[in-house]
């Protein structure tokens, strides 16, 4: 299980590669990488969106390095370079997110704990912040802080095409007769983002799109399609429980969410909602941005990092130092 590595995005250097098993044995691949500066400030373990992969962050990587941070992440089940549950291999398919969970615990006590400083912060975009926030209500929780970006708290109706209740009773329907295993209606094995950048959700930033393109046109086996009717009502599911009014009052751990203004994959305004309930946490709203705000323009991703810096409490001249 290698990285992926381009001329237009190189792999960080130092980079400890390996695989380890999920909660059933599925060989997970994961990569973790010392800070470039000290002291160590911690580390970040970075938990993917769906059809993610390591690959895609890289920049993100570099920056966490070179603000003092360890980074520790995995491609999470049935995508990227991690092995999948389906014959066909676009299909990244589970039954329940609590698979994502236990293999999150897994990655954590197994591969980064013994290898990497502490404290550890969690920073999980879209599914990654939905797991994280999945985590966020244990006092046990093995994380100091979480930064969450376009947490998956609940997903846009213009993805899902209809109300969230029609989209519940289509999936549990649809998985009651069977085909759990199945792309959801419309669906297919090309991911819908990488046909034409004019059209994608994403980012509004051209040159990033392109080269996350460039990264599974040149590694095609990286790549997801369109969700299982199985994940989709997973999905649906945790979302709800996350939906709970008294969900967010409980949440113990730490944490700053980044919301973006332009979003039309998760639901910017649920976010919000859920951020006014928090009791140890704030968030913080990206205008102009669409889903994925660490692959947006600079000036956007400056302006995350300027409040990532200031949460962090690391200064402006250690910033640019690093």
């Amino acid at each position: 299980m290698k990285l992926v590595s381009l001329s237009i995005n190189p792999v960080p250097s130092g980079a400890k590669v390996s695989a380890f098993d999920g909660y059933d044995g599925l060989k997970l691949r994961s990569a973790l990488w010392e800070p470039t500066i000290g002291p160590a400030r911690g580390t970040v373990c970075i938990v993917q969106g769906r059809g993610e992969f390591i690959e895609k962050y890289f920049e993100v990587i570099a920056d966490l390095r070179r603000r003092g941070f360890a980074v520790a992440i995995f491609d999470l089940r049935g995508q990227g370079g991690s092995e999948r549950t389906l014959s066909n291999p676009r299909k990244g398919h589970v039954i329940a997110f609590t698979e994502y969970d236990r293999d999150l615990a897994i990655f954590i006590e197994e591969i980064v704990k013994p290898a990497l400083p502490q404290p550890l912060i969690g920073m999980g975009h879209s599914l990654g912040g939905n797991i994280l926030l999945r985590n966020a209500q244990d006092e046990a929780s093995p994380f100091a802080r979480m930064v969450l970006l376009s947490p998956m708290i609940a997903i846009h109706e213009n993805m899902l095409g209809v109300s969230p209740p029609i989209a519940r009773a289509y999936a549990t329907i649809a998985g009651l007769l069977g085909m759990s295993g199945t792309y959801v209606h419309g669906g297919g094995d090309e991911p819908d983002d990488f046909k034409k950048f004019e059209t994608n959700r994403l980012t509004s930033d051209f040159m990033r799109w392109s080269r996350n393109k460039a990264i599974i046109d040149a590694a095609p086996e990286l790549a997801s399609g369109s969700p299982t009717v199985g994940w989709l009502r997973a999905a649906l599911r945790s979302t709800r429980m996350l939906l709970r009014p008294d969900y967010a009052k409980y949440v113990c751990v730490p944490m700053i969410i980044f919301a973006a203004g332009a979003d039309k994959v998760v639901s910017t305004q649920a976010i919000e909602d859920f951020a006014v309930d928090l009791k140890f946490g704030s968030h913080i709203l990206m205008p102009g941005s669409r889903h994925e705000i660490l692959q947006e323009t600079d000036t956007i991703r400056q302006r995350f990092w300027a409040a990532f810096d200031a949460y962090m409490g690391i200064s402006v001249a250690s910033a640019e130092k690093g």
